[in-house]
């Protein structure tokens, strides 16, 4: 009974012995710094002006959301670029926002807020969905961009977004439509204009994987809810990232492994069908882990969340790729922003924690959290003067 007694302990969960042996565990990589924490709603995305302030914003998945856009004042939120439009008003969904997803400072380092106009990824609300510029100096809204029904579909899920300010007389935007119910794609916005059209509507490239099964810490990932059958995740184009030369677009579905890119001409030249630029998709291959967020570097590497195992990683330009952080505290790695302070800003969330895949129980635990992390590069200016 004495031999056995050190294993029964184990198995009920008491200390080892003090003379176990030391064993080998997963090993971290990267010194990611806590930049700020989160006690209220969940956030999605960060982007860092290349003065250095920071803005977050807060979907409405659920949480009580008061603003859904904030900027970060001695580490806490405050709503951005003011109380009055960052709440959503349901009697002007044109004039407020509804539900922010990302928020992306551009290389003329102005703030564009992408407002899904969903709200808990219900139908997009008439008139809601829209791209929203900025200026930083008089923290002023400068433009709106609302997008025609036939762009923003009623399943459409707006999510991110990233811009070539040399195309065009204003510039181009390109936006992912990561919808888990409806058809997926790319959408190419004039900010001159404010014209905008899908491209890529519903290509293989833009879907989840069928079936798609993540293991996130060391679990199967699945939808489930009280009483309903699980279900497999369906959100399809999600990360984006625009090259360092502008030359190709780099995407990958929510639900799935592979990274894809496309040349920005082909979507752009009015010329092509769909059917053309759908040839000119290229298939980078399965990663063996899947991103939530892209990111670019004027090094001509791309940046992945990896929410699978608590990373970030880097794609050179050799197609190899290389661990930036593995961290236990990167849990769900959502949004990254390269900024000009040399820094990979990134949100860890707990998105996969949420209720809705726990059978209604919501396991997160507050606070979230945004870091960073050094790298030898600085973001993506694509403008005329550069």
């Amino acid at each position: 009974m004495k031999r056995l007694l050190p294993i029964l302990l184990l198995a009920a969960g008491a200390a080892a012995p003090a003379d176990e042996p030391k064993l080998a565990a997963d090993k971290p990589e990267g010194k990611p710094e806590l930049v700020a924490t989160f006690d209220g709603p969940m956030p999605t995305g960060v982007t860092v002006s290349q003065k250095g302030r920071v803005f977050v914003n807060y979907p409405r998945w659920g949480d009580p959301v008061t603003f859904t856009v904030a900027e970060l004042k001695g580490g806490k939120p405050v709503a951005y670029p003011d109380a009055t439009f960052s709440v959503y008003d349901k009697e002007r969904p044109k004039e407020t926002l509804v539900s922010v997803q990302s928020v992306v400072v551009d290389p003329a380092d102005r703030l564009w807020i992408l407002d899904t106009g969903s709200v808990e990824f219900g139908p997009v609300i008439p008139g809601g969905a829209k791209l929203v510029g900025v200026d930083l100096g008089t923290n002023k809204v400068f433009k709106t961009i609302g997008f025609p029904p036939e762009v923003a579909l009623k399943t459409t899920y707006l999510n991110d977004v990233r811009f070539d300010l040399r195309r065009g007389a204003a510039g181009v935007a390109y936006i992912t439509d990561s919808s888990g119910t409806g058809p997926n794609g790319i959408i190419v916005v004039d900010l001159d204009s404010g014209a905008s059209k899908r491209r890529l509507h519903d290509h293989p490239s833009t879907k989840a994987v069928k079936d798609f099964l993540p293991i996130v810490e060391g679990r199967a990932l699945l939808e489930r809810k009280p009483g309903e059958k699980p279900k497999h995740l369906s959100l399809g184009s999600d990360g984006i990232a625009i090259g360092h030369d502008g030359k190709h677009l780099y995407y990958c579905p929510l639900a799935s492994r592979h990274l894809y890119r496309v040349p920005t001409n082909a979507l752009l030249d009015e010329k092509m069908t769909d059917e053309q630029v759908s040839k000119a998709v290229e298939d980078l291959g399965d990663r063996g882990f899947a991103s939530d967020g892209l990111e670019t570097d004027d090094k001509g590497r791309v940046y992945l969340t990896d929410y699978e195992h608590n990373s970030v990683l880097r794609r050179g330009a050799d197609g190899q790729y290389e661990t930036i952080v593995h961290d236990q505290r990167a849990l769900w790695p959502d949004t990254l922003s390269v900024a000009t302070d040399g820094h990979l800003y990134f949100t860890a969330n707990q998105l996969h924690r949420q209720a809705r895949f726990h059978d209604g129980k919501d396991l997160r635990e507050k606070p979230y959290a945004l870091f960073r992390v050094k790298i030898d590069a600085g973001p993506v200016l694509l403008r005329r003067d550069k």
